[in-house]
């Protein structure tokens, strides 16, 4: 089963550097914006544009640096390793659907089966940190009867 792990795990990883990859791309553009924009006789129009160039390089940078922990998060999870309680790096087949217990990379899907990846702090991670086969959790409103902790 760390073959399904290591898949999860490598879709995860590809989901962070397209995000990085975007940002860096943000950034340059940004930059090559802010470069290109030259001083024109309203200086005011010029400034804001400058302004705004900048902001733009900010959020960008932002969204890079939450890319780098997201990586940095993927990079302590063993793709080899199985414990019978859900934790980082798990999955979790339950009665309402199956979860990868790694990062909020949203829905994945691996050998025509869906999984959401969560992170072990959102709400739901939280939920199923600690469960064994067998538990079960309510979430909005629905029973999840855990069946297997991989």
């Amino acid at each position: 089963m760390s073959d399904l792990k290591k898949k999860l795990y490598d879709l995860c990883i590809s989901y962070v550097r397209k995000s990085m990859d975007a940002a860096e791309l943000g950034i340059q553009e940004a930059q090559k914006a802010s470069n290109e924009d030259t001083k024109s006789s309203a200086g005011d129009k010029y400034e804001t544009g400058r302004a705004m160039m900048q902001q733009e390089t900010n959020r960008n940078l932002a969204q890079l640096n939450e890319a780098n922990k997201l990586l940095v998060a993927l990079n302590r999870i063993s793709t080899s390793s199985s414990a019978a309680k859900a934790e980082t790096g798990s999955v979790i087949i339950t009665s309402n659907g199956n979860f990868y217990l790694a990062i909020s990379a949203g829905s994945l899907s691996v050998d025509g089966k869906t999984y959401f990846a969560v992170s072990p702090a959102s709400p739901v991670g939280l939920l199923l940190a600690g469960k064994t086969a067998g538990e079960s959790f309510m979430l909005n409103g629905k029973q999840y009867l855990i069946q297997s902790v991989i």
